[in-house]
Formats: structure tokens, C-alpha cells, sequence
């Protein structure tokens, strides 16, 4: 009888040793979510009014915009356009257009990318470049790219560029061009 019972327990100990365990492991997934490059807020179709006390200085309208709160800035993708406002006359004294633009949320300077055109309503000068930043302090634009600006009275190619918004005192540094 004792080696029956040693035969038992042997079995099931066996038995129970030969039991394969299935666990289920996860796949690590190689997508992670990077903190510094992921945006805190992503909109679409904005319209943005930048107003000091009751005066409207500008008006922006992107396709997408997103917003990262650590970095304080703002990057606008998808098609940018934005219209400069006179303080006294109220009036729009230009636009810009660009593909996309990244804005300093401390300082709310801006810097336009791609296709950037800026067109003067009083002076009726337009302004096309690559690159082009806009000093919010200042309120003056300038590029350190290849510029090319046309008024009436002329067409002006070149490097490095700096203007008013209204594009009425306006400098090009190294200058090509033909005046009419």
C-alpha cells in the first residue's frame, strides 16, 4: 500500500511539474509619448485678436495651432494670416502670409516660415521672402534671408532685410534691383 501511495504522489507531482505556465506578456511598444515635443493644446481653424487695452494691434488666423506651456511658445501650421492694425486710425495697415510660424508666448515675437508675403495697404509695397521674423517690441519685421520687395516706385532683391509694419521705412542690406 505505501507504494501505491508513493506511486500516486509521484505521479502528481510529476504532473504538476510538467505543467507548462502561459503568461501573457504585453509587447513593449516602441511609441512613447516624448513630454517635450508633445503639445499641452492642439486646435484647428483659430482666429486670434492680440489687443492692448482697446486697441486691436492684430488679428491671426491659422489652420492648426499648438501650444507648449513649458516651452512658452506657439507653433501655427497649415497656412498663416495675420493683419496689422493702426493704433490712431484703427485701420489694417498690412497682412502676412506664410506656412507656418512659431511665436515666443513670452515675448509674442514671431518668427514666419515658408512662402512668407507682406503687403503694405498704405504704401501698397509687398514684401516676399523664406524667413521672417517679427520683434513685437519693436514692431518692426526683419530677415536675415533673401528678401525681394516691390512698390510702386521700384523692385528691390537681396540679403537681410528690416521694415516697419507699415513697409514705409524699410532697409535692404546687400541690394540688387531695378527701380522704374
Amino acid at each position: 500500500m505505501l507504494k501505491y501511495i508513493i506511486s500516486i504522489f509521484l505521479v502528481v507531482v510529476l504532473f504538476v511539474c510538467s505543467c507548462e505556465q502561459n503568461k501573457v506578456v504585453p509587447k513593449q511598444s516602441k511609441d512613447t509619448i516624448n513630454i517635450e515635443t508633445t503639445p499641452d493644446q492642439l486646435s484647428w481653424d483659430n482666429e486670434v485678436l492680440f489687443v492692448d487695452s482697446s486697441y486691436t494691434k492684430a488679428k491671426l488666423k491659422a489652420k492648426k495651432a499648438m501650444i507648449f506651456q513649458k516651452r512658452m511658445q506657439t507653433i501655427l501650421e497649415g497656412g498663416l494670416y495675420a493683419e496689422f492694425y493702426s493704433r490712431y486710425t484703427k485701420k489694417r495697415m498690412s497682412y502676412l502670409t506664410a506656412d507656418k510660424a512659431e511665436i515666443d508666448d513670452r515675448t509674442k515675437n514671431m518668427l514666419a516660415r515658408g512662402n512668407v508675403v507682406v503687403v503694405s495697404d498704405s504704401s501698397k509695397t509687398k514684401v516676399e521672402t523664406q524667413l521672417l521674423h517679427w520683434n513685437n517690441k519693436t514692431q518692426m519685421f526683419y530677415s536675415s534671408e533673401f528678401v525681394k520687395v516691390t512698390s510702386p516706385k521700384e523692385i528691390i532683391q537681396g540679403y537681410g532685410f528690416e521694415s516697419d509694419q507699415d513697409l514705409v521705412n524699410y532697409k535692404i542690406f546687400r541690394v540688387s534691383g531695378e527701380r522704374k
